[in-house]
């Protein structure tokens, strides 16, 4: 069984009560007894008490210890959720009634970017976030608490052959659209209405040869300022919402 993880933050633990309340074990809170307290903290108290999760009121030094200063006051102790399989997705697009929406990400080792790429692809509407099994951030705490959220309900998927499950995704009739430097059109360019996913590579190094030739096509984002790139959870926000656009006029002018 995995070890429990402390996670932190109002959204993030909002998140884990509403979504997964069986894998919080206990939950701390600023101790605010004897002043006004806080609407948002007395809101999480309520609900894991009404989940019958015990709640220890502690001090701002014991919360800062168990999950570092960026906890705004609240902490659970939970399980954490495990990454799912290539079966776990087929499952997944098998229960949709509209066209797919992946995002995947190839080399982003950082669970910083990993937690505002989730945010991302939960507030476009993705239907799951596919990573390699191997070279990729894991969901830590730190991660889970950048996703404001999102950690709890976008699926992730482990692949544990990148290559392997584009093919199966092109099989299913996806679209495989790569963001690189050396794409040509920008995402704006293609139609993006049907089923697709989006891969996305490192900053520093890009998608791996390989990736890219299992891709339909590669665009890129115009940069027209001085620099050269931009952080893998902004370009990936950036194209998201770019089939976001696309699909709601296709459905305005329906």
């Amino acid at each position: 069984m995995n070890k429990p993880l402390m996670y932190s933050g109002i959204h993030a633990v909002e998140s884990l009560l509403r979504h997964r309340p069986e894998g919080v074990l206990e939950l701390f809170v600023l101790d605010t007894r004897a002043k006004r307290g806080d609407a948002r903290l007395e809101t999480l108290i309520i609900a894991a008490r009404d989940q019958g999760i015990a709640v220890q009121y502690s001090r701002r030094e014991s919360l800062d210890k168990l999950a570092g200063p960026q906890n705004q006051g609240v902490v659970a102790r939970a399980r954490p959720r495990s990454a799912g399989d290539e079966q776990a997705l087929a499952a997944h697009l098998d229960g949709l009634d509209h066209p797919p929406l992946l995002l995947i990400l190839e080399g982003v080792t950082d669970p910083h970017n990993l937690g505002a790429c989730l945010r991302s692809a939960d507030a476009a509407g993705a239907h799951a976030v596919v990573v390699p099994r191997s070279r990729t951030a894991p969901l830590t705490p730190a991660a889970r608490t950048t996703a404001s959220g999102a950690a709890e309900t976008v699926p992730v998927i482990a692949a544990a052959n990148l290559a392997r499950t584009l093919r199966w995704l092109t099989q299913r009739g996806l679209r495989i659209i790569g963001l690189a430097g050396e794409g040509g059109a920008a995402p704006w360019d293609e139609d993006l209405r049907s089923g697709c996913a989006l891969v996305m590579g490192a900053e520093d190094s890009g998608l791996r040869r390989l990736t890219r030739e299992h891709c339909d096509t590669l665009v890129a984002l115009p940069m027209v300022g001085t620099v050269e790139s931009l952080n893998v959870s902004v370009a990936a926000g950036i194209a998201l919402f770019e089939v976001v656009r696309q699909r709601s006029a296709d459905r305005a002018s329906g």
